[in-house]
């Protein structure tokens, strides 16, 4: 019997145009954008495949920036953010960069640097709708804003809160000579004190941290 012409082969891995990469299902990956001007985007191949001429396909499940949402970016969103669409799309394989990671938000505030292909996700977004999940996240400081890893940040001793630098108005100076912070509501006398080391600034890490739901 005649092969089809249509006929595809799954692939266990496809090396990177030009490189010495080697990409698999489940990898995530920096694609090239049409608009030169534009960065690469960023997607988890779901699955690589050989056609009858050799061309390789990847089905891939689209990462989006938040500026590329409905709400588009906002103050929280950090520069390294992506969310996770339910938005699937077949493209050549020759339209691949290179790898990169996309973390966890728990693992991301960990990383002790973060390199160019370091990202992270902790909302999946449907495109259709611009709904998220999940719908609720915590939220730190006075002004009630869920945690962006690239703020400075600073824990209070009394209540664990955590509150940005600039709304607390203190400088990053200050805030690495900090020894202990009592926040404006636990004690005004003692918001701006001590003169030694500073504490982590990543809430998410820490589990006695005070979180409320927005």
């Amino acid at each position: 019997m005649a092969k089809s012409k249509n006929a595809k082969k799954v692939l266990d891995s496809y090396t990177v145009k030009g490189t010495h990469k080697i990409v698999k299902a489940g990898d995530c990956v920096l694609m090239r954008a049409q608009d030169s001007d534009k960065p690469p985007y960023v997607a988890k191949i779901e699955k690589i495949e050989s056609d009858s001429r050799s061309n390789v396909k990847v089905r891939v499940r689209w990462y989006y920036r938040p500026e590329e949402s409905m709400g588009g970016r906002r103050q929280f969103h950090g520069a390294k953010e992506l969310f996770l669409s339910d938005h699937y799309d077949i493209q050549s394989a020759d339209t691949i960069e290179g790898k990169c990671i996309v973390h966890t938000f728990k693992n991301y505030t960990k990383l002790e640097s973060v390199g160019t292909d370091d990202y992270f996700c902790r909302f999946e977004y449907k495109a259709s709708t611009g709904g998220f999940t999940p719908d609720r996240v915590a939220v730190y400081c006075k002004c009630e804003m869920p945690y962006n890893p690239d703020d400075l940040m600073v824990q209070c001793e009394a209540c664990k809160d955590w509150f940005h630098s600039y709304c607390v108005e203190l400088s990053t100076e200050q805030v690495t000579n900090l020894d202990k912070y009592f926040c404006a509501g636990c004690s005004p006398d003692n918001h701006k004190r001590g003169n030694a080391s500073f504490k982590s600034t990543h809430p998410e890490a820490k589990p006695e941290s005070k979180r409320r739901k927005r």
